[in-house]
């Protein structure tokens, strides 16, 4: 019998945001680096992918059902066709709605050398078309080595990171990123070189919506119990110039609940902490959900906070004050930003199925969770919402919130809210419970697809 098992990817990231495993950019045309602000050298950021990461101990040789998953692991596990259904997303499909036209750009460190074969084995297995995976090195991307147990991470998260975002948005174009940094090594570093990358990117005119699944504790920023937070602010520049030409930045909001990694990685702070990028007021913070399916993908239960083998990101930024965008839910994060925004699928019980062959020892068919699961699915949401706009949304954040707002009196905003009384407590770091309208577990909540895709499209 298979043992599953929670494993976290590292990537570059600072405080309270998921960790990813291996970061990197995936065009040679465009691999170079970027002119930015100098971030103080520091050692002690470490940068981590967004998700748990749990996988399965041994890769399985062919998928095993929702039912089969509960009686040999206690868990579900779940399809792209059921988290098709689960989010309304056919009715899209049917209006032609898919993607086209939209290029989604995923953030990674090293990432995979198999991604375009395993996303189309992954496609032919639930029977959709596979879309071209355009690879970008950025930097020195050393060659893959599956011995070494930060690469095979990152390879794991960019795999992750690829299949999801296609599961929903079928259509659209994708662009990996692939840095060469060692985020281990040098978090600063790594994240330096990731920013440079989103920057020369946007500047290029490539891609409509970028996701990260990785983030770095705020508290180990250098300066950060100084309250000098210049390290945070000199890495901004990507973000800055993503808003200006109107692309949307996704961060994971991490897997840590209301806590996140200390700097050397190996434990949790015992109190409050947030981390970078989820927290930035720039970034629209993903967090996690655990979805109730039948086999069909329909709901047998709401929807509740993912908290299993980790749990949902959120709580107040010790960096960034409240923005605008959050006035009206100023009772909930005070005088800080809030995360998360918007949450979707990332808890172990009710995992995704990824298929992978990077590691030669390890191939097959994998189950994943983490907030690096939901920020690529929420990426290809954006993605179809651009093409139903037929432009670039840009930062969502204003619209997010409208629509919530107008939510609990108009359901055809698509916003659905997340209120069972779970919570994001993890650690031994009590968390934030989910409630009626906005909370620091799921943000506004999850969301219809078919209802929340025009919405947004015509409210932003």
């Amino acid at each position: 019998m298979r043992r599953i098992r929670a494993r976290r990817r590292i990537v570059a990231a600072a405080a309270g945001a998921t960790t990813l495993a291996n970061v990197a950019l995936i065009s040679p045309v465009l691999s170079g680096s970027a002119v930015a602000a100098p971030v103080h050298a520091g050692r002690g950021v470490t940068v981590v992918p967004a998700t748990a990461g749990a996988q399965s101990e041994n890769a399985a040789q062919s998928l095993l059902t929702t039912e089969q998953c509960r009686a040999k692991w206690q868990i579900s596990c779940y399809t792209p066709n059921q988290y098709r259904q689960a989010y309304h997303l056919d009715p899209l499909y049917q209006a032609g709605v898919t993607g086209k036209g939209r290029t989604i750009v995923i953030v990674d460190s090293f990432g995979s050398p198999t991604i375009q074969h395993d996303l189309d084995v992954y496609s032919a297995r639930f029977g959709m078309k596979s879309t071209h995976v355009d690879v970008v090195k950025w930097g020195n991307v050393p060659s893959f080595d599956p011995n070494n147990s930060a690469q095979v991470s990152w390879a794991g998260e960019s795999t992750l990171d690829v299949e999801m975002a296609h599961a929903v948005a079928p259509d659209a174009h994708i662009v990996l990123v692939e840095s060469g940094a060692d985020q281990n090594g040098d978090g600063a570093t790594g994240l330096r070189e990731m920013m440079d990358a989103e920057k020369s990117l946007v500047d290029r005119g490539v891609g409509d919506v970028i996701s990260q699944s990785f983030g770095a504790t705020e508290n180990t920023f250098p300066g950060f119990r100084k309250g000098d937070f210049s390290s945070i602010e000199n890495l901004r520049y990507a973000f800055k110039d993503a808003a200006e030409h109107k692309v949307t930045v996704l961060a994971a909001s991490g897997d840590g609940g209301a806590t996140n990694t200390t700097a050397d990685g190996n434990a949790d702070y015992p109190y409050k902490v947030n981390a970078w990028p989820s927290s930035d007021p720039l970034a629209v913070s993903v967090g996690g959900t655990q979805l109730h399916l039948d086999a069909k993908g329909d709901r047998i239960a709401p929807d509740s906070v993912y908290n299993d083998e980790g749990a949902s990101g959120g709580g107040p930024s010790h960096v960034f004050a409240r923005p605008s965008y959050q006035n009206g839910v100023g009772q909930m994060v005070g005088a800080h930003r809030g995360t998360p925004d918007v949450s979707m699928s990332a808890a172990l019980n009710g995992g995704a199925w990824v298929y992978s062959s990077y590691n030669p020892k390890r191939v097959g068919w994998d189950v994943y969770t983490g907030t690096s699961e939901a920020s690529p699915l929420f990426a290809g949401i954006v993605a179809l919402a651009d093409q139903v706009a037929g432009h670039r949304l840009g930062d969502i954040h204003q619209a997010l919130y409208s629509l919530s707002a107008k939510s609990s009196r108009n359901p055809s905003t698509g916003i659905v809210d997340v209120k069972d009384g779970t919570n994001n407590s993890h650690a031994g770091v009590t968390g934030y419970t989910a409630v009626k309208g906005y909370d620091m577990a799921t943000g506004v909540g999850t969301i219809d697809a078919a209802r929340f895709v025009p919405a947004l499209a015509k409210e932003g």
